[in-house]
C-alpha cells in the first residue's frame, strides 16, 4: 500500500498570511525507500472552499526538494508564487544524476516511476487539487527541466504544459562548457544508469534524453517554455532542442537572456514560467 506522512512545516515560520509549507515523505514501492518533497498552498487556502492547479518544480542534478525554498535569491519566492496564482507547488526530491527517469539497469533509480504513479497521486489525494491534465504543469532546472521535459512528453496525459530553465536538454556531456574531468564523472554514471541504452548520434538520440523525445512533444501539443542563460555551460543543448523544435514545427517559447548557471538566474525565471503557465492552467 502506498504510504505519505506529513512530517513538518518546511520552514516553521510560515504562518497562515503567508500560506503553507507542508514536507511530506512518500514510500516508494518501486525503490523500497521514503522520498520528500515539499507542498506549498497559496495564502487564504483555509478559508477557500476549492481545490487549486498544481505545479511540480524539480531540483538540479546535485540538489534536494527543498533547494527551491531555501537557495532562490528572494526569500520566499515559492510561497509568494502559489499565492499570487492561486497554486499548489510541489517541490520533488530525487537521486543526484538521476535525470528522473527509471533506469533500465539499477532497480535504485526508478524516479519516474515514482513521480508519475506514486508521488502524483498521493498529492491529489491528500490535497485539494484539481487532479486533472488541464490543471497541471511541470518545470524544473538543470536536470529538472530535463525532467520536466521528459516526463511531460512521456506522459501528456498527466501535463497541459511543460517547462525548463537552463535545462540538461541533451546529456550528451560532450556539448557541455565543463572540465574534463567533470564530464568524464558524469558519462560514467551514465552508463552505468543506461548501459547499452546510450546512444549519442543523431537522428536515433537516446530515447533517454530529452531531445529524442521531439516528435512525442510535436504529438503531444503541450504548452511549452525553454530558457536558458547566455552564459550558462548548457546553453549549446537548449539550442539544440529549439532547433529541433523548429525543424518538426512544434510550437514552444524559447528565451535567451543574460545569466549563467545560477540561483540568481532561477529565481528570475520562475516568475517567467508561472505567467506562461498560467494562461493554460484551468482552474474549474
Amino acid at each position: 500500500m502506498k504510504k505519505i506522512f506529513l512530517i513538518a512545516l518546511l520552514l516553521p515560520t510560515l504562518g497562515f498570511s503567508q500560506g503553507k509549507t507542508d514536507t511530506i515523505a512518500v514510500y516508494s514501492k518501486f525503490m523500497a525507500k521514503e522520498l520528500k518533497a515539499a507542498v506549498t498552498l497559496p495564502e487564504g487556502h483555509q478559508k477557500e472552499d476549492k481545490n487549486y492547479p498544481v505545479l511540480y518544480l524539480l531540483h538540479g542534478g546535485s540538489g534536494a526538494f527543498n533547494d527551491w525554498h531555501q537557495k532562490v535569491t528572494e526569500p520566499g519566492l515559492v510561497q509568494r508564487m502559489a499565492t499570487e496564482y492561486k497554486l499548489i507547488i510541489v517541490t520533488p526530491g530525487v537521486g543526484p544524476a538521476s535525470y528522473y527517469y527509471d533506469s533500465p539497469e539499477m532497480d535504485s533509480v526508478k524516479y519516474e516511476s515514482y513521480l508519475i504513479e506514486e508521488l502524483i497521486p498521493q498529492v491529489d489525494q491528500n490535497y485539494p487539487t484539481l487532479a486533472q491534465k488541464e490543471s497541471r504543469a511541470i518545470t524544473g532546472l538543470s536536470m529538472g527541466g530535463h525532467g520536466a521535459i521528459m516526463l511531460s512528453a512521456k506522459h501528456p496525459h498527466l501535463f497541459i504544459a511543460a517547462g525548463s530553465m537552463s535545462g540538461v536538454m541533451n546529456i550528451d556531456t560532450r556539448m557541455w562548457k565543463v572540465p574534463e574531468d567533470f564530464r568524464t564523472l558524469r558519462l560514467k554514471g551514465q552508463q552505468e544508469m543506461l548501459g547499452e541504452n546510450l546512444n549519442y548520434e543523431a537522428p536515433e538520440f537516446n530515447p533517454y534524453t530529452a531531445v529524442g523525445l521531439t516528435d512525442k512533444m510535436k504529438e503531444n501539443k503541450l504548452a511549452l517554455i525553454i530558457d536558458c542563460g547566455v552564459d550558462d555551460f548548457l546553453i549549446e543543448t537548449n539550442r539544440q532542442m529549439h532547433q529541433l523544435l523548429l525543424a518538426n514545427e512544434t510550437a514552444h517559447e524559447y528565451i535567451e537572456r543574460p545569466g549563467a548557471h545560477t540561483w540568481q538566474y532561477w529565481t528570475e525565471a520562475l516568475p517567467v514560467h508561472l505567467l506562461f503557465f498560467d494562461k493554460y492552467l484551468k482552474r474549474d
